[in-house]
């Protein structure tokens, strides 16, 4: 991620800076999706929750403060800034604990047993988590052998379809046009890029302390019909914003309109996008678990990339048009969440996993 960031930063020629988009895209998309999984395989089932919804929030604090640096630097400047954050993950690289779930699953029992009093204290008795995970994990090895095409046995096709079904529909609501143009966005609607990018932060942070707050407490399904919702409405608030601007219908209220609509969006999303990757880790064992996750990913990133893509020829066709469509998206992920995800709250990881095996049989 380092390099790529200096790539594009001191490039000369366009081709570069569409390789370091490329890398970076790779990097973003691997991490994206395999940082919420290791944290729910380390933390208890009482905090494994708002531990997972702390990465949206951490993300969207990052993404907030390049929108402010960005209005007072060029992008080379930025490129640069960017690489500071890198730099310092990598000596507290070697901090991090491996997940005792996989140590479990490669047979290194000794180790993972030092994790888990890595993780919960020198102090703590692991020996019933060792042995519940000892235990499962072998079970899932005399089951089948751990391949790519495993995750598409009959018991998983179920979680494999609600989970790749929820981000699609997340990333073809409309996330990276709002995420990548909002600042162009609110310079149509009529509002201050910098006004509108501040009062983003801010509500992106407000919103995402409270997912993290409740997601533990509230359970995953409640917080996540909640959040999909918020994502329909505002689409559609944002569209309407559009549509009266069009037309010339109450000229004074409609950048507040829009305001409202972006600002309702992006603090929903930030208590949504955590959510599906939450229950990659907690519906999918081991053995298919990152076969699950890159599916998922790629999904995730090739309907992004189609929104960011043709976003400008949509909102040149109709911008009205285009979030309505949006909504459209964000209300059938509703009824998606609303019909299929289950509650996750306050079990296992291996609790989970074992009763969508038995309840596949």
């Amino acid at each position: 991620m380092i390099h790529t960031k200096i790539i594009m930063c001191f490039q000369k020629v366009p081709w570069l800076l569409d390789l370091g988009r490329l890398s970076l895209g790779f990097t973003n998309g691997i991490s994206g999706y395999l940082v919420p999984i290791y944290i729910a395989e380390i933390t208890p089932k009482n905090l494994r929750g708002r531990f997972t919804a702390i990465v949206p929030l951490m993300t969207c604090w990052g993404m907030s403060s390049m929108y402010v640096v960005g209005s007072f630097v060029s992008w080379r400047t930025l490129a640069l800034i960017a690489i500071i954050p890198s730099i310092l993950q990598l000596p507290l690289l070697s901090f991090i604990p491996e997940s005792p779930r996989w140590l479990a699953n490669v047979g290194r029992d000794k180790e993972l047993e030092s994790a888990l009093l890595c993780l919960r204290g020198e102090k703590a008795y692991i020996s019933d988590e060792a042995t519940d995970i000892k235990h499962y994990v072998d079970s899932l090895k005399s089951i089948s052998e751990e391949g790519i095409l495993d995750v598409f046995q009959k018991k998983y096709v179920r979680p494999l379809l609600i989970v790749a079904g929820m981000v699609a529909l997340l990333s073809l609501g409309g996330v990276n046009a709002f995420t990548y143009y909002s600042g162009v966005i609110f310079v149509s609607a009529g509002i201050s890029s910098m006004i509108g990018l501040i009062a983003l932060a801010a509500a992106q942070t407000l919103l995402g302390f409270l997912g993290t707050i409740f997601i533990d407490k509230s359970g995953r399904r409640p917080l996540l019909l909640v959040a999909l919702a918020g994502l329909c409405f505002s689409s559609f608030l944002t569209g309407l914003s559009f549509l009266l601007k069009d037309y010339n219908w109450w000229g004074e209220g409609t950048p507040i309109l829009a305001l409202i609509g972006i600002l309702m969006y992006k603090g929903s999303f930030v208590v949504a996008v955590g959510i599906p990757w939450l229950l990659v880790a907690e519906l999918f064992p081991i053995n298919v678990k990152g076969s699950a996750g890159s599916i998922c990913n790629f999904i995730s990133g090739i309907t992004g990339w189609a929104v960011a893509y043709y976003f400008n020829l949509l909102t040149k066709w109709s911008s009205a048009g285009t979030f309505f469509i949006f909504s459209a998206f964000c209300c059938a992920n509703f009824i998606l969440a609303a019909t299929m995800v289950p509650e996750t709250k306050g079990r296992t990881l291996e609790e989970i996993q074992a009763s969508i095996t038995h309840s596949s049989q």
